[in-house]
């Protein structure tokens, strides 16, 4: 039987409406989505979670449903959102994924009431190592009219090693493929949000010892073919710093790991960690 979704919405305090997408029942877990993603991509990760779980994956800020950035966007805005769909439902379980994940670990360090995050390889910056000097020629090619070639500058730029020895107009080439009608179309309504989300990314470089305030249970998770430099040091400063957490690595899967063929694994390791 496929789970029915339902679409509703919670008002953050800035006035700001959130939308969210819900399905299942029992516990509350809310997903918070990555950049250039949104709950779209997690609705196998949302199904299969549903069998246990009342799943609420929210629309941040820029998608379809929820309004715009706004002017002095920050991740305090997200944690205001998230505290917003929290309140709205009562979850006090907490998935989150890339950029999400580093709005979940800053939510739960200001919100004692999260009391469990399972994060997959969250945005987190240690030492600079998730490069920041793509941001000024992304900004630009966004201004002439060229969304292809800044999508291929961000994807060089932070993507694995392979993806960074690739020339900029191949990448554009490979992206003009893979990317096509209704995906394409998601990317570009995303990317100037994707921009002012990383610029938060590279604000909180180095900011890990916060993470000593989350009092919630963490379970870390990594895609073992992810091949990004900045997750196995920002894994080990967060199992240094936070109270409670224990890492999970699926050999098999990259950094998308939780949308689509390996949503069925991840959800079965956050079941088992949210149900013990």
């Amino acid at each position: 039987m496929i789970a029915t979704t339902t679409v509703r919405t919670a008002n953050s305090p800035d006035g700001t409406t959130i939308s969210y997408h819900t399905t299942g029942t029992g516990p509350d877990i809310l997903i918070i989505p990555g950049a250039l993603n949104d709950a779209g991509d997690y609705t196998a990760l949302a199904t299969a979670l549903a069998t246990h779980f009342t799943v609420h994956t929210v629309q941040r800020r820029a998608r379809t449903g929820s309004g715009p950035q706004g002017p002095g966007y920050s991740i305090e805005t997200e944690c205001a959102d998230l505290a917003a769909v929290r309140a709205a439902t009562g979850a006090r379980y907490v998935f989150g994924h890339s950029y999400g994940g580093l709005v979940a670990l800053e939510a739960a360090r200001r919100d004692p009431g999260i009391a469990k995050l399972a994060l997959y390889e969250p945005g987190v910056s240690v030492q600079g190592l998730f490069p920041m000097d793509w941001t000024a020629p992304y900004r630009r090619l966004l201004d002439q009219g060229r969304p292809f070639d800044a999508f291929a500058t961000f994807a060089m730029s932070t993507g694995p090693a392979a993806a960074r020895r690739n020339p900029r107009w191949l990448m554009a080439a490979i992206l003009r493929l893979a990317f096509r009608g209704a995906k394409r179309a998601k990317i570009f309504q995303l990317l100037e949000a994707n921009l002012h989300e990383h610029e938060q990314v590279g604000r909180l470089d180095d900011s890990y010892p916060n993470y000593r305030e989350v009092s919630a249970d963490v379970l870390l998770m990594a895609g073992g073919k992810s091949g990004l430099p900045h997750v196995a040091p920002a894994f080990d400063r967060l199992t240094e710093v936070l109270p409670s957490a224990r890492v999970r690595t699926f050999p098999k899967l990259d950094h998308f790991g939780p949308e689509h063929k390996g949503a069925a694994e991840v959800a079965e390791a956050v079941t088992a960690f949210l149900l013990r």
